[in-house]
């Protein structure tokens, strides 16, 4: 978000966890400072987690996913979470425009560029479309509303025979803009054009909250951190800070 680019394969490398690099692919530092910060007013702490017998790292009865991209990684450990990878989470493979700036592909390929931004299923980058990532997510929140502890969950497919079983108060899960929206669209019957107009702000919080039939949204953007303790919900971080 800081480079105004399309993301690429790099993001996805999260073994490198030097917070003093200062390229694209990393959170920065005064925004993993404000996650930590964060961390602390949710009940969480920076370092060692929830205190009392829930044990290091975690909100008790919560289970907390990040979507394969380094940043996530880097903004859950300074919130001391210990966290699982959904691979169904990325971001929208950009294909040959993966890492570019926006301002080049407008420049180069203005009309490939307006065809994506108005035609949801368009992938003139050789990638896959907003409709594509739309679908991606929605099966993943389909899974986690079944057990969001299943391996299941990680796929982002519902498997046959897979039962309710005990779900946990909290599914937390740090990601993106646009998987964010996609997660929107997905709980409001929102094509992706539409769910793009919500504003995401980085370190925002974005609330659902599982019904008897889909999903209700609790808020969306929130920047002033309010926990409530919902029945089952899941809640996502941006994470690009």
């Amino acid at each position: 978000m800081r480079a105004a680019r399309f993301p690429d394969h790099t993001d996805t490398d999260h073994t490198n966890t030097d917070h003093t690099n200062a390229d694209h692919t990393n959170a920065d530092p005064a925004g993993l400072a404000r996650a930590a910060s964060l961390a602390g007013r949710a009940g969480w702490t920076a370092q060692g987690g929830m205190p009392g017998p829930a044990g290091a790292g975690d909100r008790p009865g919560a289970t907390v996913w990040v979507s394969p991209v380094r940043a996530a990684w880097q903004t859950a450990a300074a919130m001391g979470l210990e966290a699982r990878e959904a691979p169904a989470l990325r971001e929208a493979d950009c294909g040959r425009w993966g890492g570019l700036t926006y301002e080049q592909v407008a420049r180069e390929e203005p009309e490939a560029l307006a065809g994506w931004l108005a035609d949801p299923h368009a992938a003139p980058h050789g990638g896959e479309s907003l409709a594509a990532l739309a679908e991606r997510v929605g099966d993943w929140l389909e899974a986690v509303r079944e057990s969001p502890t299943r391996p299941e969950a990680v796929t982002g497919r519902a498997q046959p025979g897979m039962v309710a079983g005990a779900v946990p108060s909290e599914v937390v899960v740090i990601c993106d803009v646009g998987v964010i929206r996609a997660a929107l669209g997905h709980a409001l019957g929102l094509d992706p054009p539409s769910a793009a107009r919500f504003d995401i702000a980085p370190l925002s919080f974005t609330e659902l909250t599982v019904t008897r039939t889909g999903w209700r949204v609790a808020h969306v953007n929130r920047k002033v951190l309010s926990w409530s303790t919902p029945t089952r919900s899941a809640r996502s971080s941006g994470s690009m800070t």
